[in-house]
């Protein structure tokens, strides 16, 4: 068997010039860099806290600084290739092979954006009127004034007046007092918004609330309410606001505030996780609903430009959870809430369909259920997901 030679070249020649290029400078070790540089972007293409705390969400945020702009990667190619040129007639071969390797992955991921979350739509915000649940406290409260600095007309529906909230001071944010379980509740402030501002835009379902305690101690008043509230408010809501966006061709957003624990479950909390879990199967029953829909232009003329927005966060740092320590501060940090409110109006901004997943765990979580059972026992047992709740008590977002 011939020898592999361990350098390639390819050499131009002509009576004016003669320019080699060149691997001789190559090695595995490029390759491997690269490998390793691939699995990296993936991660961060990820949402990433911009709060610092040591953990493993904020060193991939570090790692960002490996993945700048292609204008800047081309100009670092071609800056060294040409100061190369100065000393040598050999084009190095590896600062080509680079830039392609940059353009090839930032293609894909765009291509993949594309095709998996659709074509964006252009939002002005001062023509934006948003509707967020629960948004008197907690991450929708964030979501409210992220909203409001946007330029948008932002109402609260929630059982009770924001703290931080004045009417006189805050003039671009209402309150309107809706318990969202109640389908009644929600027609009847769904028609008062659009008199008194116009058809909403932005719908975000936020409104939750758990009781942490093991089946056999949750009456059947509970489960009721917990279902009522963090599930089929996001029917009645959906069933209110969905006609008006289908029939302006601006379409509208709706964003469902699901739970990593939709996926995973856990104890004392199987109406909670349920609740949650069914929030999964809603959003993307209705999102195949819209795209079938976007089909007839004439009956739906909104349908292509109505955007589905799923949140999948995992502990957040608000009062709901506010009594849990995360078994690991490093793998499953707390995550701010003020970096999933802005991630989450960011993604409105888009103007396409997505997924928001805060720390990276929740993104990763869904190949946890590929693993065999061992393997799963045995990573929620390390997790100490099942123990986190046993001094829990009730509390509504």
């Amino acid at each position: 068997m011939p020898d592999i030679p361990s350098t390639l070249s390819w050499t131009l020649t002509n009576p004016s010039f003669n320019l080699t290029f060149s691997t001789a400078n190559s090695s595995p070790l490029v390759f491997i860099i690269l490998l390793i540089l691939t699995t990296l972007y993936f991660l961060t293409l990820s949402a990433l806290p911009k709060t610092p705390s040591f953990s493993l969400d904020y060193l991939l945020h570090l790692f960002l600084i490996f993945f700048p702009p292609l204008s800047h990667i081309y100009s670092l190619c071609i800056g060294y290739t040409l100061c190369h040129l100065i000393f040598s007639p050999t084009i190095p071969v590896v600062p080509l092979l680079v830039a392609a390797w940059y353009s090839l992955l930032y293609a894909t991921t765009t291509l993949n954006t594309r095709f998996g979350h659709g074509k964006g739509k252009r939002l002005v915000w001062s023509d934006q009127i948003a509707v967020v649940t629960g948004g008197a406290g907690g991450l929708g409260w964030l979501i409210v004034k992220i909203l409001e600095l946007k330029g948008a007309e932002v109402v609260v529906w929630d059982v009770k007046a924001p703290e931080e909230w004045s009417e006189d001071q805050d003039e671009g944010i209402k309150w309107y007092k809706v318990d969202v379980g109640n389908a009644e509740q929600v027609d009847s402030a769904y028609r008062t918004v659009q008199n008194d501002l116009g058809t909403p835009t932005i719908l975000i379902n936020n409104a939750g609330i758990v009781n942490g305690k093991p089946l056999l101690s949750l009456s059947a008043q509970q489960i009721s309410r917990c279902f009522s509230i963090n599930t089929l408010s996001h029917f009645h809501t959906c069933r209110s606001f969905l006609p008006g966006m289908l029939v302006s061709p601006s379409g509208g957003t709706i964003v469902t505030v699901s739970s990593v624990l939709g996926h995973l479950g856990a104890s004392h909390l199987t109406d909670y996780t349920a609740s949650k879990a069914a929030l999964l199967a809603f959003y993307t029953s209705l999102r195949a609903e819209i795209k079938q829909m976007a089909g007839n232009k004439t009956d739906y003329p909104g349908a292509e430009n109505t955007k589905m927005i799923l949140v999948k966060p995992g502990q957040l740092s608000t009062a709901m959870f506010s009594t849990l320590k995360s078994p690991s501060d490093f793998f499953g940090p707390v995550v701010q809430a003020k970096d999933l409110a802005r991630e989450i109006v960011e993604t409105i901004e888009n103007g396409r369909d997505g997924v928001v997943c805060m720390p990276v765990y929740a993104w990763l979580i869904e190949w946890l259920g590929v693993l065999p059972v061992s393997l799963q026992r045995a990573a929620r047992w390390m997790s100490g997901v099942d123990g986190a709740m046993k001094t829990f008590g009730s509390k509504q977002e």
